[in-house]
């Protein structure tokens, strides 16, 4: 039951540590031994996976195998499960959200954006979103009314599909009619003005492999936004508010 509990509350965070696992810091030794004598528990189905250092003196962050990262003090006497935060003169950091975030930004960067419907920048490019929609969604609806805005300060929209009532849904059909479109723009924006449109389902469509990636990064409702920094925002957003959000 308890490594239920954990792995519901910090799915993201395994993704996020197991990505950064590569350039953490070393950790001594007799010390990763200790903590994986400690934490490794057959019983409870945990086996340690890795061990690295983390900002703070004496704890470490322990990252079980199909399971969560937890962080524990060199001896594995004590650990605790949640976000670990660094107090600095300008505020409090969310030490683990930041890696959340380089995990969600290099898993979107290996999409190819091909396989996105895109809307452009208009003259120069200041930045990019990309949003995991659906067409279904009011609030998707109304977000898309704001991207001439967004393309005309300079953001361009990178779409992503994600049919909130699963790949066997009217959701996921209407997405794929998008997507397998001559023109996958014109088409999405019909669909989001609940225009009718002939259903097209393509074999090669990406929308199953997109949902998979909205959930592996965290997205739980649509539409849900994430910046070029891999900072997760969800929910609707005016452009206004969006691009002061982003720091543009």
């Amino acid at each position: 039951m308890i490594f239920k509990a954990i792995r519901s509350t910090l799915a993201l965070t395994v993704l996020a540590l197991a990505s950064h696992g590569a350039a953490a810091e070393a950790v001594d030794k007799a010390v990763e031994e200790q903590l994986r004598k400690a934490l490794t528990n057959p019983a409870m189905g945990l086996k340690v996976e890795s061990v690295e250092a983390t900002e703070m003196p004496d704890m470490y962050g322990v990252k079980f195998s199909n399971g969560p990262m937890v962080y524990a003090t060199g001896k594995g006497d004590f650990f605790v499960v949640g976000d670990l935060h660094q107090v600095t003169p300008t505020g409090f950091v969310n030490l683990t959200e930041r890696k959340r975030d380089k995990a969600r930004s290099d898993l979107l960067a290996a999409v190819d954006t091909g396989d996105m419907i895109v809307f452009p920048a208009k003259g120069e490019t200041r930045g990019h979103i990309s949003v995991f929609t659906d067409v279904t969604c009011f609030y998707c609806q109304k977000l898309h009314l704001e991207v001439p805005e967004l393309n005309k300060r300079g953001i361009e929209v990178r779409y992503l599909a994600y049919p909130r009532a699963g790949l066997a849904s009217d959701g996921y059909r209407k997405l794929a009619t998008a997507w397998c479109a001559d023109n996958p723009q014109d088409t999405l924006t019909r669909l989001k003005a609940k225009e009718a449109v002939a259903e097209r389902v393509c074999d090669d469509n990406p929308i199953a492999s997109q949902f998979q990636l909205g959930q592996t990064v965290g997205v739980r409702g649509t539409p849900a936004i994430v910046s070029a920094e891999g900072r997760l925002i969800p929910g609707y957003q005016p452009a206004d508010e969006l691009i002061t959000n982003l720091g543009l």
